[in-house]
């Protein structure tokens, strides 16, 4: 009991210490693909996993495969908005990528996009749709590969289930392990299912309320690429991540409720 709770002090000295530097949000490269750094890949998540271990959750020893690596790296484009000033939280995503807190997403509001745009000076009222068409389109085109990512992460784990089982003389801790492995990767697919709907969640709402604030035709677009990214959203939320290439599901437009009807001669983009 001692040791424990000289280790719970120590970790929780470090997290003070190192409080400051935390607050900063990951850094991200191309295609909003993380930077490689010591101190956001080695330092903070060895202090995370410490804090884990010690609130029970599952933590894996075992090295990650090239399969989880490409996963971790195309889930957090979606887990972070760089481009959105703290749509996402950023600071408190990364808390809960490096472990050091517990899941947080659950209470994003998705308003937050909309307060940004109202808040970003454009030369056009008409470019804050674009922007939001713009952002989409980066959602869509990076969704298949995100997919085909975690497919192969749910294959790893499938086949390093069976060698645990099947392989004799590896004794109880690589099952242990490799369970836990899973449960890590679950809790990574899982958080990305829901940061793909928030994202929808966000525009659907931007649109809703821009086409009050400053209704122009270039809604329309927006409202068809809202409607293909809500079968990539429904393709997650079933845990679809393994069957086509993230082609459509059902008929066009079916995924949501139209907001947008044909413009009126002479007019712009009205509501329904």
């Amino acid at each position: 009991m001692v040791d424990q709770l000289g280790a719970i002090c120590r970790a929780f000295a470090v997290i003070a210490l190192l409080g400051a530097t935390a607050a900063c949000a990951r850094p991200v490269g191309d295609l909003g693909r993380a930077q490689p750094g010591v101190l956001h890949d080695e330092i903070l998540p060895t202090i995370g996993k410490t804090r884990a271990e010690l609130a029970g959750e599952p933590v894996s020893k075992f090295n990650l495969t090239d399969q989880e690596r490409e996963m971790h790296d195309r889930v957090w484009r979606f887990l972070v908005a760089a481009h959105a000033y703290d749509w996402f939280y950023d600071v408190s995503a990364e808390l809960q990528r490096i472990r050091l807190s517990g899941a947080r997403d659950h209470k994003f509001k998705p308003d937050r996009y909309y307060r940004w745009l109202r808040q970003t000076e454009y030369a056009s009222s008409r470019v804050r749709y674009q922007t939001v068409a713009d952002h989409v389109t980066a959602d869509l085109d990076t969704m298949p590969g995100t997919f085909r990512a975690i497919c192969a992460v749910l294959e790893v784990d499938r086949q390093r289930g069976i060698a645990a089982r099947e392989v004799a003389g590896l004794g109880a801790a690589a099952g242990e392990h490799a369970l836990a492995r899973k449960a890590e990767n679950t809790t990574r697919i899982d958080w990305f299912v829901r940061a793909v709907a928030y994202r929808y969640d966000s525009y659907g709402y931007a649109l809703d309320h821009l086409l009050v604030e400053t209704p122009h035709e270039e809604a329309i677009k927006v409202d068809g690429l809202l409607s293909r990214l809500a079968t990539h959203v429904e393709r997650a939320q079933r845990g679809d991540f393994c069957q086509g290439s993230g082609g459509a599901i059902g008929k066009d437009g079916d995924a949501i409720r139209p907001r947008v009807l044909m413009p009126a001669p002479g007019a712009g983009a009205h509501l329904k």
